[in-house]
């Protein structure tokens, strides 16, 4: 069930959903940039990386925008969007939760507290749907969002790590 639009004047940025073509915008550019995290992070090749990328966003999203238990929000300053995020309700040792697969905020507004906010109404979100977590995944090299991520609340529950020989 889709969840209402929140108006959120204190912090002059609303929450709404994506509509089919801000929907068709953000897949097309969000298949190349995860293909592009997963080559830089050395799981897939340049080669398999479209493919793979696609196939995985395939098999999560089988409906597209209109697939169960997927929430696809936009943060928006009047006409202007600041950016993204989609997260799912999902099914994690026995308790029901919420998984942020992408969030985005524009460059030219980050660091302005537009990416706490954003959390701040996934966790709403996350509470009226009486889910009890949040979870995500960030990429090592990104250290930025690992530390905004911890000021946030979160903590590592699972560590990859490698060595180039």
């Amino acid at each position: 069930m889709p969840l209402p639009r929140t108006a959120t004047p204190s912090a002059a940025i609303d929450w709404v959903p994506m509509d089919d073509a801000a929907f068709a915008a953000w897949f097309a550019q969000s298949l190349p940039a995860y293909a592009q995290s997963h080559v830089e992070d050395g799981k897939w090749s340049a080669d398999e990386a479209l493919a793979k990328a696609r196939a995985e966003h395939d098999a999560l999203l089988p409906q597209g925008l209109a697939t169960p238990r997927h929430h696809f929000r936009l943060l928006r300053r009047g006409d202007e969007v600041l950016g993204h995020v989609w997260f799912a309700e999902i099914d994690e040792g026995g308790r029901r939760g919420a998984y942020v697969y992408d969030i985005e905020v524009r460059p030219a507004v980050r660091r302005q507290g537009v990416a706490r906010r954003a959390f701040e109404l996934v966790e709403a979100d996350a509470r009226a749907l009486g889910l009890a977590f949040i979870g995500l995944h960030v990429f090592g090299p990104n250290a930025g969002a690992r530390q905004l991520y911890g000021r946030l609340g979160f903590v590592e529950t699972n560590i990859v790590m490698r060595k180039e020989l």
